[in-house]
This record gives C-alpha cells, sequence and structure tokens, in this order.
C-alpha cells in the first residue's frame, strides 16, 4: 500500500485525506495543534456557511483573477456535491439570504465529528501536537512532544492554510519552507479584513450597533453588506467585501442612500427646515436611522451651503480609516503559492510528489460560502492529484 501523508488537518487537508482513502492509499494526517479542524469551527461559530448556491459560472467568477486556474476544481465538487456531501454525513442543509448554504445545526461541529468518524472508518491516522518543519533528504521532518521525527511517505499533500489566526493553526510559517526548495510565493495580504478607524468620542455610544441600508465603494469593488461599528473600527461583510480596493490603495465610499439619486436628495433637503437641527433635518427629511445621521456629521462636515452638493456628499462620503487590520485579524489571506508554481494536479513544479491546497494557493474571494467552497474543493482535487500520480 502507498502511503501519504497530509500536513494541516483544515478541511482542504480532510478533503485531500477522504479522496486519497477511497482509493485505497494509506493516510496519516499531521497536525501542529492539539485537535483537528480548529479554524474550520471558528468559521461555523456563527453559522457555517459552507458553499454558496448561486449558478456555478457566478460562483466562479467570485475568484476573480484565480478563476481559470481553480475553475477545474471548483467544477468537480461544487456547490451542489458540496451539499450532497454535509447531508450524507447526516447534515440537512438549507439555502438562507443571498444563496449563502449552511447546514440546519448552524455549527461546524457536527459535521467535523461526522466527518472525522468516517475518515476513521477508512483507516486514516491522525498525529495531533506534530509540527511540520520541512525535509531531511526526501523524508518529512517533524518536531512533536517525543522529539523530532522523520516520515518517510510516497507523497504528500499540504493544506497548511493562510496566515490569518495564527493560533488556530494558520501562521504562515511554511512559507519559508517552501521558499527554501525554490517556491516562488506571492507575498501575503490580508483580504476579507476591517479597517482600523480612529472614532471620535460622539461614537462611542454607537459602538457595536450594525449600519445598514448603506453602499460602499473602493476602486472596482462594491457591496451593499452591512457593516458594525467596532472599537477598532469597521468589521462585517460589506467591508470585508471592499477591503481589497482599500488594500490596494483606493479610497473608500460608502453612500448612505443608495436608493436615492443625487437629485431624490437634494430635493428632499431642499423643503423648510424651519427650527430643526440639521441632524433632525436629515433624520425627518430623509429617514436616516441614528448610526447614518452619526456618520454624515463624523466623516461630512463642515457641510456646504449648496442642498445638491451636500446630497452629493451624502452619496459619496468618504470613510477616514486608518488602513485595513491586522493580517493576522483577517478572515482570509490573499498570496501563498501560485499557480505557476503548480501543475494542473495541484503538484509542485520544484518538488515533485508534493500538492497544495486550500488557503495556502495564492486566491481570494469573498465571504459568502466561497472560501470554504475552494478550500474543499482544492483538497479533493489535490487528493485526486496524488492518485492519479501514484497510479500513473
Amino acid at each position: 500500500m502507498k502511503q501519504v501523508a497530509v500536513i494541516g488537518a483544515g478541511p482542504a487537508g480532510l478533503a485531500a485525506a477522504e479522496v486519497m482513502a477511497a482509493a485505497g492509499l494509506g493516510v496519516t494526517v499531521y497536525e501542529a495543534k492539539p485537535s483537528l479542524g480548529r479554524k474550520f469551527l471558528m468559521a461555523g461559530k456563527s453559522g457555517l456557511n459552507l458553499t454558496n448556491a448561486a449558478p456555478m459560472d457566478q460562483v466562479i467568477a467570485q475568484y476573480q483573477e484565480a478563476a481559470p486556474w481553480l475553475s477545474p476544481a471548483l467544477e468537480s465538487f461544487d456547490n451542489e456535491a458540496i451539499a450532497a456531501w454535509a447531508k450524507d454525513l447526516g447534515q440537512d442543509m438549507f439555502v438562507g439570504t443571498t444563496n449563502r448554504v449552511f447546514p440546519r445545526a448552524m455549527k461546524a461541529s457536527p459535521l467535523l465529528r461526522a466527518w472525522l468518524a468516517r475518515l476513521d472508518g477508512m483507516g486514516v491516522a491522525r498525529r495531533t501536537r506534530w509540527r511540520w518543519t520541512g525535509w531531511e533528504g526526501e523524508a518529512l521532518t517533524f518536531d512533536t512532544p517525543d522529539g523530532p521525527q522523520v516520515v518517510q511517505c510516497d507523497a504528500v499533500v499540504l493544506g497548511l492554510g493562510g496566515a490569518s489566526w495564527a493560533r488556530l493553526g494558520s501562521d504562515g510559517a511554511w512559507a519559508d519552507v517552501l521558499g527554501a526548495q525554490g517556491v516562488d510565493l506571492a507575498p501575503f495580504a490580508p483580504a476579507n479584513a476591517g479597517l482600523s478607524v480612529d472614532w471620535s468620542e460622539h461614537m462611542f455610544r454607537l459602538l457595536g450597533q450594525p449600519l445598514k441600508g448603506v453602499a460602499w465603494r473602493a476602486g472596482d469593488f462594491r457591496s451593499r453588506g452591512e457593516a458594525v461599528l467596532s472599537r477598532r473600527g469597521l468589521e462585517g461583510g460589506g467591508i470585508y467585501s471592499v477591503s481589497r480596493g482599500v488594500r490596494e490603495g483606493a479610497p473608500l465610499y460608502v453612500d448612505l442612500l443608495p436608493d436615492l439619486s443625487v437629485d431624490e436628495v437634494a430635493n428632499r433637503l431642499a423643503r423648510p427646515r424651519g427650527k430643526n437641527s440639521f441632524a433632525n433635518h436629515l433624520r425627518k427629511v430623509l429617514k436616516l436611522d441614528p448610526l447614518r445621521i452619526a456618520l454624515a456629521q463624523e466623516w461630512g462636515r463642515p457641510w456646504p451651503d449648496d442642498h445638491k452638493a451636500v446630497a452629493r456628499r451624502l452619496k459619496k462620503l468618504v470613510v477616514r480609516h486608518d488602513g485595513v487590520r491586522p493580517m493576522d485579524e483577517a478572515i482570509s489571506t490573499a498570496g501563498g503559492v501560485p499557480a505557476a508554481a503548480l501543475d494542473a494536479r495541484l503538484m509542485l513544479n520544484a518538488k515533485p510528489g508534493v500538492f497544495c491546497a486550500g488557503e495556502m494557493l495564492d486566491w481570494e474571494a469573498p465571504t459568502g460560502g466561497y472560501l470554504l467552497t475552494a478550500c474543499l474543493a482544492t483538497g479533493r482535487h489535490a487528493g485526486q492529484g496524488v492518485v492519479d500520480w501514484l497510479t500513473g
């Protein structure tokens, strides 16, 4: 029996292990942390968004410049296949808003338990607290509780994650190991990240509240999603969707009235104000809630005298911020192993027999089910690549 190693026990690594074990290979999963799937469990803490039910051409388009080389993996284990796979593990699924697909349990733990039980039944072995350190000749080397260990195997799948949430295992330390082997890597960058904002004191009472009914724009990236004001700044799906534009240097704008035109806003502002304060006038004629009024005051003052100029500002309010939050806080990361370093099976050109999968590959996508979709799909694709490579 051919022996293969999977290094990293996130969704990509476990997906590869399942495919290879089903093909009759001897599989051992190595994980640096004391338990498996830690970031996967964290992803399911507020509801496990496993995939997205949009037509697959729309799903694939979310991966932007990485779409052409990811599409074989995404098409071979598409959103319908992911939902069917989860259902086969005992998880009833449902489609929520914006085509997001969830298990009815809404948590990752029931699915992970069932998945690990399946892998156990397939003979997949596990080693926890085994941190991969590289190679000694063709053998893998690990730091373990019992000291350094050397492992011989016929192939390996790396599913080591990106460089965010280091405490859950994705610390990006593998980049130095692969770099030393001649693998040209794309530098890491935060993706789906919040923004740092130094709020003025009058905003403190509003922190923790969700901001709804607005539109965000940064360069080519647009979103109608919600955001949450926090002590650190702005977080939430609406901000994550445009954070790449901010990261690449584009100014960030928020439209506080996306369903009204500039002329409609100006005409309403032109109504008699009487003795109302400017904030009360905004509330009455534009139906703005206190949070949007506070943001208008935070970023819009001093106000021009012309109604149309005020309308333009409310429709294109410059968000004053201090950049994206640190990479370790980001939901995901861009950068890693680029397409040029891999063959069609996701095997490293510089290291035959070594395959890569998941977030360590150089792609990024918004939240909404796309992250786990690509991790599961590339994991299975790399696992099948190992099977094909070993069987000729």
